[in-house]
């Protein structure tokens, strides 16, 4: 399975990878997530359980998230829950005025017979692309209001 959802932001890097990368105030600032509870953290490495839902359906995993901030990039490898080998990538490319960010999705699933067609028609589709789609798009949402209230500040003071 393979999956990609993407967004051209309208915002500074750095505010688009602070939002990306602070999983433990997502609670807080993506409504479909329900708790995501860092259980280690070495350096730029955490480990974290995490749960969201897809609409009213509750899922959940653990995944050790690596903050390589230089490339940038953020990286997960998920080590529990049904998504349990995952690999995704989030990458920033940013350019003058936006940046954009890809997240990508990997996963075999190894189920004998039906694991492929699971992962390629149920869990990519309807639950890890949804998923990322909403979280890219509330970042996007959060990330470009914050910059036009920073430009509003910054226009009101002169």
């Amino acid at each position: 399975m393979h999956t990609e959802n993407s967004a051209v932001i309208q915002a500074s890097l750095e505010t688009v990878y602070k939002y990306a990368s602070e999983i433990d105030r997502w609670p807080d600032i993506l409504p479909h997530y329900r708790w995501v509870r860092v259980v280690r953290e070495e350096g730029n490495r955490r480990l974290a359980e995490m749960a969201a839902r897809r609409g009213w359906i509750p899922v959940r995993w653990m995944a050790v998230q690596e903050l390589i901030p230089d490339e940038p990039t953020i990286t997960y490898h998920h080590v529990g829950g049904i998504t349990k080998g995952m690999d995704v990538a989030w990458t920033f490319e940013p350019g003058p005025e936006a940046v954009k960010v890809t997240i990508r999705h990997d996963l075999r699933l190894r189920w004998p017979l039906i694991g492929g067609w699971v992962a390629n028609r149920i869990i990519g589709p309807l639950f890890v692309a949804y998923i990322a789609g909403k979280t890219l798009q509330t970042i996007k949402a959060l990330a470009e209001s914050q910059g036009a209230l920073q430009t509003t500040e910054s226009t009101e003071g002169k």
